[in-house]
Formats: C-alpha cells, structure tokens, sequence
C-alpha cells in the first residue's frame, strides 16, 4: 500500500513538471529577434482570446498588392491593464505595428509596440518581445 502511495505521488510530480511546458511557447521558438518590422495597415479584426491576442491587419506592399499581417499581442487581460479595451481597434483603423516576424518568414509576427493614426502609443505587453535586441 505504501509503495502504492509513492508512485501516485511520484507520477503526479512528473506530470505538474511537464504541465508548464504545454503550456506556452518560448517567443524564439516561433519568432526571430534578428527580424524586426515594422508595418502601417487598416485592422481587419481583433481576436482577444487567451492565451495571446491577435490582432488582423491589411499591408499594402511596395507591388500594391495587399496582405493580411496577423499581430500576435499579449492575453486580453494584460492589455485591458494596460488601457485597451475591445473598442479600441475598431475594423478600418489604421496603425503602425513595430514587432518581430515569424521565423519561417510568413506574414505572421509578435507586436512589440502600436501606433495609432493620431500618434498615440501602446506597449503590446509581450515581455519576450521586449528582451529581444533592443535591450
């Protein structure tokens, strides 16, 4: 019965070990710090889901053509502390994003920083983003 006792408890401590890792990704895993972007566009939409936000933004390119960025951000909750709201990126808004591409080089990234057309600033509140080269 003891020795019962000490696998429940030893394999329990080996599955809350491994319960973090699921649990979220290293910012280097999916982006690279040595791609740093910057692009201007309308929001198409807004998801605030968790774990992470994401916002849709249409890119006018150098050729004309237009693609759609999507802009990983923090949770929902980080960014209503920090002053957004669900109302605060309306579809037709126009901003500038600052952040980190996709390592495979799609038009996926990691906001660092949004800049509205009225010249007002936001921090995405993405900590992993903020350790990459500018610091």
């Amino acid at each position: 019965m003891r020795r019962m006792l000490w696998v429940v408890i030893a394999g329990a401590l080996l599955l809350a070990s491994v319960v973090p890792v699921w649990a979220h990704h290293a910012f280097a895993a999916e982006f690279d710090q040595n791609k740093p972007v910057k692009v201007r566009g309308a929001v198409v939409k807004w998801e605030l889901t968790n774990p992470h936000s994401w916002i849709h933004i249409d890119v006018k390119g150098a050729d004309g053509k237009t693609v759609t960025w999507m802009i990983e951000g923090a949770s929902p909750n980080n960014l209503y502390r920090l002053g957004l709201t669900k109302e605060s990126l309306p579809p037709g808004s126009e901003i500038v994003v600052e952040g980190y591409q996709a390592k495979d080089g799609s038009t996926r990234a990691v906001g660092r920083n949004i800049t509205f057309a009225d010249g007002k600033k936001f921090f995405l509140g993405l900590s992993e983003a903020e350790s990459g080269p500018a610091k």
